[in-house]
């Protein structure tokens, strides 16, 4: 009898919803104040996840989400890359 393994739950600070950790992108702010993408989810600082879909994106940059969570001011790129992501995303499936 194989034993179930536990997937990891994270919420979206955009929509509230919970997913599983793979669905989701993490950024993070570094102890320097630097926000970047964390793809592998292992850098360390205070992390924000965020679902891995345009909708989510757009609604965190709008109503400054992130800014907020991470304390932190998120530049136009940040948001340019994790739209960029969303398309590759899309073509992978």
């Amino acid at each position: 009898m194989a034993k179930q393994r536990k997937i990891p739950m994270r919420k979206c600070v955009a929509t509230g919803e919970m997913k599983p950790k793979k669905e989701m992108i993490r950024i993070v702010r570094s102890k320097e104040g630097e926000v970047s993408v964390d793809l592998t989810g292992k850098k360390s600082g205070r992390g924000a996840y965020l679902s891995i879909d345009k909708d989510a994106i757009l609604a965190a940059k709008n109503k400054k989400v992130l800014e907020n969570h991470l304390q932190a001011e998120i530049h136009d790129n940040i948001y340019d890359e994790l739209l960029a992501l969303v398309e590759t995303n899309k073509n992978d499936k």
